[in-house]
């Protein structure tokens, strides 16, 4: 049994397997607090106030529970079977008991001492329940919520969990709800399921959520059908995509498009030497180069975990103060650098410039499966535009923080007409306490996680003029024309 313990971990696994490897995303949790980092072998990550590395973290499963030791290191930690009710003294009431400061025989200084020595934050809890004199008269609620409150702030644990969109929306919602435009979780379940998400399907999203929605659908569909992104400014923000963790055989069915070039592919006047005479300052952005992706992913996801920003190693700063010194071949490695970097921008522009060919045919073809807008620009532009991409009979859903830019939205689809269904719906949540005899609703709940505008479209006199849906609009025509002369002929037959 302690030969075991000692060991650092499993073998390396299988792949497929659902246990942790180097490189990966994953989400560490502690308590109601969540942040996403990526494993890396010495990389020093800071959570909740503590620094640890993840390298023994590798090789076991999600949902493993570590706790923090001396020196930063993970230490896989086992679960105790928690003492009866039967041993436990309690009080019948704390009527009786005064929060005055001095029921706490040990002092900071003590508690200090304590770590100090390396003793581990169960063995402080425990003393300082011993050192309570008051713990024994409160009730057996108030002494779990006491240990609970001294766990929390002494204890060093951390679960490592695999990304998910739950786990990730709550994340950005608690820590950092402007970046996705305050959109709660189950609006975003609301938006997947109204918007028919699911593999296969040929789907246009416009968001700027950092790209939560945008790897919501991508795990949904599993890496079957397509996806077209259009995206404002320089380039798309995909740092919640990234923190997933997908293969690299998603990215090839995601394709982008510029939403500044929408309006000249409805008008027919779209072609590639706009691309090349457009800026190509892009390029920080460029989701199929991994280093790229991850430098920016990790970046944005450290400014979501409120935390503490990491001291920087001494060693990496010695490393780049040496490489500077060499002043011999410092000259013509500028020059080869500077010429590497010239040809790797010229292809990643090349590249980009092909996924924008690529994304403008799929939009040609004006078939797509469903829509989704999570904008923080008003949606009444941009539905009325994009819809016409999307093929009849599909769904679209649109999302705002606010009800009236979507009331504006369902007048101005009322009177173009197309759609049908319409719906402006907002969700209500409430979260509750699951605990033996201690059920109830929590005393704080959110406000609100905005609205969302759903709808059908279907094929009306106005779109039926639209050449591109010329054949689509006879085929029905024929179909409608058809469908009676058959009836009337079945019925003289039957009557004869």
């Amino acid at each position: 049994m302690e030969a075991s313990a000692e060991q650092p971990g499993p073998q390396p696994p299988h792949p497929g397997d659902h246990c942790i490897h180097d490189g990966d995303f994953v989400v560490l949790k502690r308590e109601d607090v969540f942040k996403a980092v990526q494993v890396q072998r010495r990389k020093k990550v800071t959570f909740e106030k503590q620094w640890f590395y993840l390298d023994n973290a590798i090789g076991h499963s999600y949902g493993s529970t570590f706790e923090v030791s001396n020196g930063g290191s993970l230490q896989l930690k086992k679960k105790k079977e928690e003492p009866t009710s039967e041993t436990k003294e309690a009080g019948t009431d704390n009527r009786n008991i005064v929060d005055d400061g001095k029921s706490q025989k040990l002092t900071q200084d003590d508690i200090k001492a304590l770590k100090d020595k390396g003793i581990k934050g169960e063995e402080i809890v425990q003393q300082l329940i011993e050192n309570s004199t008051t713990f024994r008269d409160k009730t057996e609620f108030a002494q779990d919520k006491y240990i609970k409150k001294k766990k929390k702030k002494y204890e060093a644990i951390v679960t490592i969990l695999k990304p998910s969109t739950r786990i990730l929306s709550i994340m950005y919602y608690a820590r950092e709800p402007g970046k996705i435009n305050h959109m709660r979780y189950d609006t975003l379940a609301q938006m997947l399921t109204l918007g028919n998400i699911r593999a296969g399907n040929k789907m246009i999203v416009m968001e700027t959520c950092s790209g939560l929605v945008l790897g919501a659908m991508m795990e949904r569909m599993g890496g079957f059908g397509s996806i077209i992104q259009l995206y404002p400014g320089d380039g798309p923000v995909r740092a919640a995509t990234a923190c997933f963790g997908f293969p690299k055989s998603f990215l090839s069915s995601l394709h982008e498009f510029p939403l500044n070039k929408v309006n000249s592919l409805l008008d027919g006047t779209f072609s590639a030497e706009m691309l090349s005479s457009e800026p190509k300052d892009s390029t920080l952005v460029e989701k199929s180069n991994g280093e790229h992706e991850e430098k920016q992913i990790s970046e944005q996801a450290d400014e979501d975990s409120m935390a503490e920003a990491p001291e920087s190693n001494p060693e990496e700063q010695r490393t780049m103060e040496i490489i500077p010194q060499d002043t011999e071949n410092k000259e013509p490695k500028e020059k080869g650098s500077k010429r590497d970097y010239i040809q790797e921008k010229q292809r990643r522009q090349e590249e980009q410039r092909k996924r924008h060919l690529e994304a403008a045919a799929l939009l040609r073809e004006r078939n797509a499966d469903g829509l989704i807008v999570a904008s923080r620009f008003h949606p009444t532009p941009l539905l009325l535009s994009l819809l016409d991409f999307v093929a009849p009979s599909r769904p679209f859903v649109v999302y705002c923080q606010y009800k009236e830019p979507l009331l504006e939205c369902y007048t101005k689809l009322r009177e173009r007409g197309g759609v049908i269904n319409l719906r402006l719906s907002e969700t209500w949540l409430r979260n509750y306490q699951v605990l033996p005899d201690r059920s109830h609703p929590k005393l704080l709940m959110s406000g609100g996680g905005g609205y969302l505008l759903s709808g059908f479209t279907v094929v009306s006199d106005s779109l039926r003029a639209d050449p591109s849906l010329k054949s689509c609009a006879s085929t029905l025509d024929s179909h409608e024309t058809e469908e009676p002369a058959a009836k009337k002929q079945k019925c003289v037959g039957s009557g004869s």
